[in-house]
């Protein structure tokens, strides 16, 4: 069993949805709707490395942008 990077296996539709552009566009739709401020935060599970939420950052996930 070979130790590759579990990111550098995606499909290509799972790169697209992981990325940091796919979350910046649903924090903007999510604030839009909501009204609330959205963080983007980079996590460190490989296989989702930015995660969109309103909620503050958790261990090892840190702030890489805010929409609000």
């Amino acid at each position: 069993m070979s130790n590759t990077d579990p990111a550098a296996s995606l499909s290509p539709r799972r790169q697209r949805l992981s990325s940091f552009e796919n979350s910046y566009a649903v924090a903007l739709q999510r604030q839009r709707q909501t009204g609330v401020s959205q963080f983007i935060l980079r996590t460190a599970n490989p296989l989702q490395p930015f995660r969109t939420t309103s909620r503050a950052p958790r261990f090892q996930e840190y702030i890489v942008a805010l929409v609000a």
